[in-house]
């Protein structure tokens, strides 16, 4: 049998050495520079992820204190719209009414007491507290003085009157008690000076 002959040169050993050599030698120059390249693109990833990450729990944390906020005072206005009923509520459970007929009021007077107190039980299941500073020192974060009186009944710069109660929702007010604040006679307001 005789072998046939390609028509294509082989190449020897000799001959395909010197391209793998010099391929191999420019590889060998740039694989540290573009080793040290990759490092560093790596790095600023690594950094940019990181800022990224501490950025989105940052909004996270954010956004749940504005929803809980969100949820304690999302009933203000109704809120404010109700002082109004209790206001009247309460003004009418003061009425005297033993001119009239006995029964008729007594049943009413009742209701209005009834009512006055479910709805005080609301106000207190929606964060709604009464603030009723009679005898305390006036608070002007709390207090809207109406007018001042001179009296040796309370000390100076205490609410001697509740004209209209005031009232908080949570920690936040709703509105301020309006109060009559006593002030120091006029003849003593020299005397109350230290003792020699």
């Amino acid at each position: 049998m005789t072998q046939k002959k390609s028509d294509q040169p082989v190449q020897t050993e000799s001959e395909v050495t010197p391209e793998v050599s010099g391929a191999t030698d420019t590889a060998d120059v740039n694989l540290p520079e573009q080793l040290e390249a990759a490092r560093a693109e790596v790095e600023e990833l690594r950094d940019s992820f990181i800022r990224a990450r501490a950025e989105t729990e940052n909004v996270r944390k954010r956004s749940a204190e504005e929803v809980v906020k969100a949820r304690k005072f999302a009933i203000e206005q109704f809120a404010g719209e109700l002082l109004a009923v209790r206001d009247s509520l309460e003004l009418a459970s003061q009425v005297d009414l033993s001119q009239d007929s006995e029964q008729a009021t007594t049943q009413m007077l009742e209701g209005v007491v009834l009512t006055l107190k479910q709805l005080d039980s609301a106000f207190e299941k929606s964060g709604i507290s009464l603030v009723d500073p009679a005898g305390e020192k006036f608070d002007p974060e709390k207090h809207q003085a109406m007018s001042m009186v001179e009296t040796n009944a309370v000390q100076p710069n205490h609410v001697v009157e509740v004209m209209q109660k005031g009232y908080m929702l949570n920690d936040r007010l709703l509105r301020p008690a309006m109060v009559v604040v006593a002030k120091a006679p006029a003849g003593e307001a020299g005397e109350d000076g230290p003792e020699a």
